[in-house]
């Protein structure tokens, strides 16, 4: 363990994983209480249009994705918003739309794009300093943002008609807590990969929810377990000299630690039914909690 950490993309690539991981947990929780899985997939793979616009005009494929996937955040919370019955579908339009502009427009570029294969598949092991430091700020941004405004996403994430009953704009906080999964998915990117980014926002989370009693303690449980999972990734990888190994191994364990320790579908429903009305009687007036 000790000569692994002596080596410098080691280093780097435990730095990433460990903001990976507390963005992920954070973020994660908010994902799985809200039912943005689709979203937060969508979003990952619409990212990828951004990522070949970067590479096709020469300019950081890293700001590429991430303003893409605000673009793409915000474009898919407005749709879904109007029109919820069809949010799927809408969904999967962006979803497609944005990796087949990736595709052309790297086709496009002349000279070799191996490393496109980074972001559909993760490259923790070559993140340098310099993305060290963006990833960095996006997490600080993403800390901040869910701090000042927790206790709105909170009302929100439980009982929107509630929220909105106290005066809350549920339709901006909607708008802010997608954006905020585009930052996170952008992070998360660099780690696993575009096409497994949701298993690392929502295993995590899913798990945490069974054994949490709020929603704090859901993020900080959910962060904890990622971040066990990408250090054990990061050590399976190295010790077995797995080339894709952090990827691989780091979604095996996920899955199998979330079949492992979950005990039923029906003891997570019934946690989770627990923790929502928890939240809302203690927050809720003594004559709405009699209405609902």
């Amino acid at each position: 363990m000790l000569e692994m950490l002596q080596l410098d993309f080691m280093q780097n690539a435990l730095i990433a994983g460990i903001l990976v991981s507390i963005a992920c947990g954070v973020m994660g929780s908010l994902v799985v209480v809200n039912k943005l899985s689709s979203i937060a997939g969508g979003i990952a793979h619409a990212s990828y249009g951004g990522v070949g616009l970067a590479v096709f005009l020469g300019f950081s494929p890293m700001l590429g994705s991430l303003g893409f996937s605000l673009l793409c955040a915000v474009l898919m919370g407005i749709l879904t918003w109007k029109d919820r019955h069809r949010s799927d579908t809408l969904i999967g339009v962006i979803w497609a739309l944005g990796m087949a502009l990736g595709v052309i427009l790297t086709d496009l570029t002349p000279g070799y794009n191996g490393e496109m294969t980074s972001f559909l598949f993760g490259s923790i092991l070559t993140v340098p300093r310099e993305l060290l430091s963006l990833m960095l700020v996006l997490l600080t941004i993403i800390l901040i943002t869910v701090s000042v405004f927790f206790k709105r996403l909170l009302s929100v994430s439980y009982d929107p008609e509630f929220a909105r009953s106290r005066g809350e704009r549920v339709l901006l906080l909607y708008m802010l807590l997608v954006s905020l999964v585009a930052l996170t998915v952008v992070m998360a990117v660099q780690a696993v990969g575009l096409i497994l980014v949701i298993a690392l926002l929502t295993l995590p989370a899913f798990i945490a929810e069974t054994y949490s009693r709020s929603l704090f303690s859901m993020m900080i449980i959910a962060s904890v377990i990622s971040l066990v999972l990408v250090v054990s990734g990061l050590f399976i990888s190295y010790s077995l000299n797995l080339v894709t190994g952090v990827n691989y191994s780091m979604t095996i364990m996920q899955a199998e630690f979330c079949r492992v320790s979950t005990p039923t579908a029906s003891s997570v429903c019934s946690c989770s039914s627990r923790t929502r009305l928890r939240s809302s009687s203690s927050s809720a007036p003594s004559t709405l909690r009699g209405t609902r």
